[in-house]
């Protein structure tokens, strides 16, 4: 079969590299792509939100199944158009994709079904939003309500930084209209935790557990970003925490997802905050999660194609879905001033002698000639298999520094012990 991925990060090099290996491929398309996918595919140069040059580049090239690796083009309904035209493809549909073009939406959703979140409040004039402010303490989380490449949420320790943000985005329009509504909610002290999980016809199936890095400085300092490493599983991810998430998240959301008339069909990400032990939502995304398919994927044991087509067709079960008892961690390696202003361009030195067993997902790498260049903040997810955590962690770090590029960042304490909170 023919198989095209739309994106064109490490969550879809990770992607085209596990599709790669079912046997059931035999061309893979990515576009627009990067660096990395076009050792195991074909790059195609169509932009991600580019919904009609991608349709027709499907109809054109009998593709059998189109999978997309990121929220934007879900947002745009892409999922509608192509199977308006009979063709299959892998991600939810415009309404289900609310859930996280609309972080509004998302939290009256979670309110509505009794599914555990931060307190918050909604509002789309400035002045409304200043008068909101006195109903919360410090520190305190405003987002933007709409998709903003991971721009959209910040954190205040005080009013006046509070005012600033709300000026920004409600009076400036820094985010257009992805900014015309602001959620304001409380701030949740405890440790991440992300859980990917197949739906098929609204059945959710929880993949293994995974926590990502956001802040760009160890010690989780510094300004957010789209995340710097990861591991699989979560240490904090206990049988005791599966059974909460599970009871009063995951069988809340299949209620809810039926009540609203909605046919859920793809990916649904659930980033949680461990809060004293009890997890709370801090949000949905309605695809792979990036970094998270950069340690997800390597410890899949199935092939991932049966597993989306299963999806689709709503037959998908827990007993299809095999995992590998390994660790998996994930290092990335930035520009210089991400994930503030950075510059792209610089050439990539990678060694002849990484260790057996180091898998390169290219973040934000092309290629100009011959030589590989940065072309992004994020640009290459240098990842292990351990048969512990620590194993593949101590893999990672010995080979991290045999990539060069000019002002090559990395944090060092990805995969610290976590505790449970």
């Amino acid at each position: 079969m023919k198989v095209l991925v739309i994106g064109s990060g490490g969550r879809e090099h990770a992607l085209c590299w596990k599709i790669a290996q079912s046997e059931k491929v035999h061309k893979l398309y990515c576009a627009p792509g990067n660096g990395g996918t076009r050792l195991v595919a074909e790059n195609v140069n169509i932009e991600a939100n580019d919904i009609d040059g991608l349709l027709n580049f499907a109809i054109e090239n009998s593709i059998d199944l189109t999978v997309v690796g990121p929220e934007e083009p879900l947002a745009l309904g892409i999922v509608d158009r192509f199977q308006e035209k009979g063709l299959k493809i892998f991600g939810p549909d415009k309404k289900c994709s609310q859930l996280e073009a609309s972080k509004s939406y998302a939290k009256e959703f979670m309110k509505k079904y009794n599914i555990p979140t931060a307190n918050y409040k909604s509002f789309n004039s400035f002045d409304e939003a200043i008068v909101g402010l006195d109903e919360f303490s410090y520190p305190l989380v405003i987002k933007a309500d709409g998709l903003c490449l991971g721009k959209g949420v910040e954190i205040c320790s005080t009013r006046e930084e509070a005012l600033k943000v709300l000026e920004g985005v409600l009076v400036d329009k820094k985010f257009g209209q992805e900014g015309e509504t602001v959620v304001m909610e409380e701030y949740l002290d405890g440790v991440e935790a992300s859980l990917l999980c197949f739906v098929a016809g609204n059945r959710i199936i929880p993949m293994e557990s995974a926590k990502d890095y956001k802040r760009i400085y160890e010690g989780d300092q510094g300004p957010n970003t789209g995340g710097v490493g990861c591991i699989s599983p979560s240490p904090i991810f206990t049988d005791e925490l599966k059974d909460r998430v599970k009871r009063q998240i995951i069988d809340r959301m299949e209620y809810g997802l039926k009540k609203e008339g909605l046919d859920y069909s793809g990916i649904l990400y659930i980033g949680l905050m461990i809060v004293n032990n009890q997890p709370k939502v801090l949000e949905f995304n309605v695809r792979f999660g990036d970094p998270e398919t950069e340690v997800l994927l390597p410890r899949l044991d199935s092939d991932i194609v049966e597993l989306m087509e299963r999806t689709i067709d709503s037959t998908l079960d827990f007993s299809h879905i095999k995992w590998k008892t390994d660790s998996s961690l994930t290092v990335v390696l930035t520009s210089k001033g991400y994930p503030m202003s950075y510059e792209k361009g610089y050439e990539i030195s990678l060694c002849d002698d990484l260790e057996e067993g180091i898998i390169l997902f290219h973040n934000g790498t092309k290629y100009q000639g011959e030589n590989l260049l940065t072309n992004g903040g994020r640009v290459l997810s240098v990842t292990a298999l351990g048969k512990t955590l620590e194993d593949a962690k101590m893999k990672v770090y010995r080979n991290v520094d045999k990539i060069k590029f000019y002002g090559a960042y990395y944090r060092n304490d990805i995969g610290q012990q976590l505790q449970a909170y």
